[in-house]
């Protein structure tokens, strides 16, 4: 049943793992400074109140989740949990369809409809219907979402993503 589903998803990679830190520069400590992790991405979130970073790895990235405003989700997880695992986030190629299938086969939907994230499209499902964790779904560079939220091709994200990591190599 689950590869039947997966398949009828479009259950692509691995996009990413998300970890949520205290403090970025501790965790960059770890993961850049001793495991040798390259920094790809390193930005501030505003409507989530976070800072965030990717370090790729293979095919797939770590992201590094800060908190930084006290009144949201990701806080209110670090507070009651500590730090480590927040989310799984697996890409898709149609992220509209994949959450209206979701929806029609019962899984409970934070985000009804993809919104923007860093990275492009996403949106989340509940805990509650995926035994206990929380599932993210990214759509693939390039799909339907990606013009309706105003992303413009692919390669004007990958172009952010070089300029932001150039002026933090200009910071250091």
């Amino acid at each position: 049943m689950f590869e039947q589903t997966a398949r009828s998803l479009g259950l692509g990679r691995l996009h990413h793992v998300a970890l949520v830190v205290r403090r970025m520069d501790d965790a960059l400590a770890l993961w850049r400074d001793l495991l040798g992790l390259p920094v790809e991405l390193v930005l501030p979130v505003k409507a989530d109140g976070v800072l965030i970073a990717f370090l790729p790895v293979g095919e797939s990235k770590v992201e590094l989740v800060e908190p930084v405003e006290p009144d949201t989700g990701v806080a209110r997880f670090l507070e009651s949990r500590g730090e480590g695992f927040h989310h799984v986030c697996f890409e898709v190629p149609d992220l509209s369809l994949a959450l209206s299938d979701l929806a029609s086969r019962g899984v409970e939907l934070v985000d009804a409809a993809p919104r923007r994230g860093a990275e492009g499209p996403v949106a989340f499902l509940h805990p509650r219907s995926t035994q206990g964790v929380l599932v993210e779904l990214i759509e693939a560079p390039g799909g339907p979402a990606w013009t309706s939220l105003g992303y413009g091709a692919p390669s004007a994200l990958a172009g952010h993503r070089r300029l932001h990591r150039e002026e933090e190599e200009g910071e250091r």
